[in-house]
């Protein structure tokens, strides 16, 4: 049975960067931002190890994983928690390398190689939805307001970057 539905898929093909969460051997927890976050199947999420030392060598100890990924406009997403197996040789790793490197599959393409891939099967999936959603208040009125937000921000860099030469 699909766990992912087709709006989930959209979001994170749209989205690609998730926030993934980890526990240290320690058991504090660790919190790293993927760029390569993407869909594998209905039941899977994928992710690139470029540079993620940290979030591996914890999966390597502890397997269970939460990856969040946020429409920063819409401020709405999705949780998913689940199960990591890293994925370093074989068939599957040609696979996964392949679909990254050629955009196939849905996968945006990404041209830094990756060391290992990480796939996760996907147990539980669930809405994020920020409080900027009162009683009465829109997506269409979040996401404009949002794009000023993000318009100002970006606006304000630009004039620093002029007036920095």
């Amino acid at each position: 049975m699909a766990i992912l539905d087709e709006e989930m898929k959209r979001v994170i093909r749209q989205q690609r960067l998730g926030f993934i969460a980890t526990v240290c051997p320690d058991n504090s927890p660790n919190l790293s931002p993927k760029g390569t976050t993407a869909v594998w199947d209905d039941e899977h999420l994928v992710f690139g190890d470029l540079a993620s030392p940290a979030t591996m060598e914890n999966l390597r100890h502890n397997p269970g994983l939460e990856i969040n990924i946020v429409d920063a406009y819409a401020r709405k997403g999705y949780r998913f928690k689940g199960t990591a197996t890293i994925v370093t040789e074989g068939q599957l790793f040609r696979q996964i390398a392949d679909a990254f490197a050629t955009g196939d599959r849905g996968v945006h393409k990404v041209t830094i190689p990756a060391k290992a891939y990480v796939l996760m099967k996907v147990d539980t999936a669930r809405a994020l939805v920020s409080p900027a959603y009162t009683p009465g208040r829109t997506e269409e009125v979040t996401r404009l307001e949002w794009a000023d937000h993000w318009a100002a921000v970006q606006q304000a860099r630009l004039q620093q970057l002029r007036e920095a030469g």
